[in-house]
């Protein structure tokens, strides 16, 4: 009888942030495969879920562990994935993974559960009827620009991740291209220290010019009127 490859999404920042079906998951799988095992480790253990074998796939092994995975299922297995936090696959390993699935066609499920890109858009207060997410923003200046232009000329909401040793010099790149174009960082999302910087890229530049740029980042940006 075959088994099945599922996918479940963990906290971004809290630990409370679980479901019950997916906590059932962790619990009932043969066996867990993590990003991190270390850090994945520290989620099971608040959770009370022990005993379970933890395997490393993250984005330097995937391609070749996911045929191996897909295989232990096909034989029978129940094998849950996560990430570091937040949904497999959103600039996070996982997509080799389900397309594993497909190709030897084995059941593979996908769990809701959190995630920063909604909770930030929605917390932003900018239109959420249409968005594009472009991942992490890249380390090249150009490309950063190229990226956050073509955002900002659909019309809809634009949503990329950024470190936050470039947030200062994104913040000024978008104060080049669109000085009156609503922006927000949406910043340690579910954690202690959640904040919401709304305002035009020029205010936001000062702020974080002044008060320092700590912390896991969301940009957010929309042009409309």
């Amino acid at each position: 009888m075959s088994g099945k490859i599922v996918l479940v999404p963990t906290p971004i920042g809290n630990l409370g942030d679980i479901t019950l079906r997916a906590l059932e998951v962790l619990k009932s799988a043969d066996r867990i495969a993590c990003e991190d095992t270390r850090r994945s480790g520290i989620l099971l253990a608040h959770h009370g879920v022990s005993g379970k074998p933890l395997v490393s796939l993250h984005e330097h092994n995937e391609s070749r562990k996911a045929p191996e995975l897909v295989a232990a299922a096909k034989a029978g297995e129940v094998i849950a994935f996560v990430s570091d936090a937040g949904m497999p696959g959103i600039s996070d390993p996982g997509y080799r993974l389900v397309q594993a699935c497909l190709e030897a066609e084995v059941d593979f499920e996908v769990l809701p559960g959190p995630s920063a890109v909604l909770m930030a858009l929605i917390g932003s207060g900018m239109p959420c009827h249409a968005f594009r997410f472009g991942g992490f923003l890249s380390v090249k200046k150009g490309k950063r620009k190229e990226a956050m232009s073509a955002a900002l000329e659909s019309g809809e909401t634009g949503i990329f991740f950024e470190s936050p040793h470039r947030i200062v010099s994104t913040l000024e790149i978008l104060t080049e291209i669109a000085p009156e174009a609503k922006v927000c960082v949406a910043r340690e999302l579910t954690k202690k220290f959640e904040t919401y910087h709304r305002g035009t890229a020029a205010e936001l530049l000062e702020w974080f010019k002044s008060h320092g740029t700590k912390g896991e980042m969301v940009i957010l940006m929309n042009n409309a009127g």
